[in-house]
């Protein structure tokens, strides 16, 4: 049989036990396994974590042991004296991963719907027969000779059996990086990141605390950071964003708000399409009519006291298309604190009335302040362009990253945005939503994107209150995972807490890299998200080193434990050391 994976020099025992949830190996005399692990490690349960293959009668299996033990008898029998001499005939629990074809092994049966006999042969499986089946992983089978790889480490107990995975068995599903502080998630980050301009595709990452700017420096790695060097332009947020951003009260002020806005998108219509309309200025107010009727217009702003109501109707309904896509906000946001105070009449028989409507002023008065104040802002004008911005727009950013063929990666730092009023969790939902609307006009079919955020637990599963704790859920994110792989738009989550993310996003991962975790509602949250993260699985991760992590997920028939190799460029921050002081003497 050609590309076996049985070989006699691997041979290690018999199948003694077989039941549904695991199997055990009889190994008829530890002396005989020095060739793989030295006698006292056998004993002391040194093959734990180890592969092994079954040969099967039609089927061959891929295993994982889980434990070793002695029978009764020799337990008792265990000294110091025996331990070194004696050859005792250990006994090992085997969880069964995969099966796959006797006499073609590279192919591989989802699922396992027969188990080993009773006597079955049990080996340790060898690197190559590994190594060949990682690359497979997610992959089918007619497009395996066109489907990237990259190295993402080797296997933890056996260093010299490389890791190289596609990026369709990584991404294709979406992907979360999970483990406590510590644990080595930044550097497989790093390790994806190498591993994208490695294969060309492309990849955008929200890095919050500017971790990964190390990586702008290389040619392939485009890089915006927010305030200092671009903004994200108020005309590409939706009215959601808006609103979110503005907080107005939900049936009190969100009405006066959103006539505001569509009044000042009147007002910019208006002013810049004069040829198609009557225009005159009296030096104060300019005048536009339609059908024989005036709206006035003062400095930018719709003036309704004391003016007709059709005029204006007849103004919105020409440019009625304009108005109501509110993916469109061409208008002067500077204006609009003004513009609500100009929305405060009442409409008598065919008129706004003369004197202003001091309930509804009141009511909106304080949305006046928040918008002012917000719009006045020195971070937020940074962040959203408010007052004639002299860094770049960051839409035309991303389009001119996405068109760049000598560009893999376009990191966008959020390392000057500020922490106060959640203004960092609406700008990255704003950014989420912006990408989400480009998927679906299928921008991403042809060649698919990677959306990477990191510490994502301070982004996903917010909501922001209005003034009287009213909630609006920014779910950008969300609706990512929810619909956007499809469309060619992957996101790569990276988080310490997952419990911290929404159940719904959390349950679309399709692949999880989880190092080491602790925590039993940690641990319970990737084993109610993750199909294949059984408790065998889950009972490796708090004796999970710096680096190593668990790969499972849909696109992977088992787990793979794997130890992350050093990426070529770090992460900017590392924990910091302490040192010691020494006092120099005069």
């Amino acid at each position: 049989m050609s590309n076996s994976p049985f070989s006699h020099s691997h041979f290690l025992g018999y199948i003694n036990f077989v039941s549904p949830a695991f199997v055990k190996v009889h190994f008829p005399s530890s002396v005989l396994m020095k060739t793989f692990v030295h006698h006292a490690e056998v004993l002391r349960g040194g093959l734990v974590g180890n592969y092994i293959v079954i040969e099967g009668e039609d089927k061959g299996f891929l295993g994982k042991i889980l434990e070793i033990s002695l029978p009764e008898k020799e337990r008792l029998e265990l000294s110091e004296k025996t331990f070194s001499t004696k050859a005792f005939h250990p006994v090992g629990r085997i969880e069964i991963l995969l099966a796959f074809d006797l006499f073609n092994p590279s192919v591989i049966e989802k699922g396992i719907n027969s188990l080993p006999l009773i006597g079955s042969k049990v080996f340790i499986c060898s690197s190559e027969f590994l190594s060949t089946h990682f690359k497979t992983f997610g992959i089918k089978p007619e497009n395996i000779e066109y489907s990237p790889t990259f190295r993402l480490g080797s296997l933890i107990y056996d260093k010299t059996v490389p890791v190289d995975i596609s990026l369709q068995a990584i991404f294709s599903r979406h992907c979360a990086v999970i483990g406590t502080t510590g644990g080595g998630k930044s550097y497989t980050i790093s390790k994806f990141v190498e591993g994208i301009i490695e294969t060309g595709a492309k990849a955008i990452i929200l890095d919050p605390t500017g971790e990964y700017s190390t990586f702008d420096i290389h040619p392939k790695v485009e890089h915006s950071i927010l305030i200092s060097e671009s903004y994200f332009p108020y005309q590409s947020l939706t009215i959601n964003d808006l609103f979110v951003l503005f907080r107005p009260s939900g049936q009190v002020q969100q009405p006066v708000l959103l006539e505001a806005i569509k009044s000042l998108k009147v007002a910019h219509c208006l002013m810049n399409d004069i040829p198609s309309n009557g225009h005159s200025n009296d030096g104060t107010h300019d005048k536009f009519v339609f059908r024989g009727q005036q709206v006035i217009v003062n400095n930018g702003l719709i003036v309704k006291q004391g003016n007709l109501t059709a005029a204006y109707n007849n103004a919105y309904f020409t440019y009625k298309q304009i108005i109501e896509d509110f993916s469109i906000n061409n208008f002067s946001i500077s204006l609009l604190h003004r513009q609500i105070g100009n929305e405060c009449f009442q409409i008598s028989n065919d008129r706004w009335s003369i004197s202003r409507d001091e309930r509804n002023y009141g009511n909106a008065t304080s949305l006046i302040m928040r918008v002012n104040n917000v719009i006045s802002d020195n971070n937020y004008a940074g962040m959203f362009g408010f007052n004639s911005p002299t860094t770049n727009n960051l839409i035309t950013k991303i389009n001119n990253f996405l068109s760049d063929s000598d560009k893999n990666i376009l990191r966008i730092g959020f390392e000057n945005v500020p922490y106060n009023f959640q203004v960092r969790e609406i700008l990255a939902n704003a950014l989420g939503r912006y990408l989400l609307s480009k998927a679906r006009t299928n921008t991403f079919r042809t060649k698919p994107m990677i959306l990477f955020v990191d510490e994502a637990h301070q982004f996903l599963n917010k909501k922001v209150k209005d003034e009287y704790f009213e909630s609006t859920e920014l779910n950008a994110f969300d609706n990512i995972a929810k619909e956007s792989r499809k469309y060619g738009l992957f996101l790569c989550l990276s988080t310490q807490m997952p419990r911290d993310i929404p159940v719904g996003t959390l349950s679309q991962m399709g692949t999880f890299i989880t190092h080491r975790l602790i925590n039993h509602q940690d641990k319970e949250a990737i084993a109610s998200a993750c199909s294949t993260a059984n408790k065998e699985t889950l009972s490796f991760l708090p004796s999970l080193g710096s680096g190593e992590a668990i790969i499972m997920g849909v696109d992977f028939p088992m787990p793979i434990s794997v130890k992350v190799d050093l990426p070529t460029i770090t992460p900017k921050f590392d924990t910091p050391k302490f040192t010691k002081v020494i006092d120099v003497q005069v």
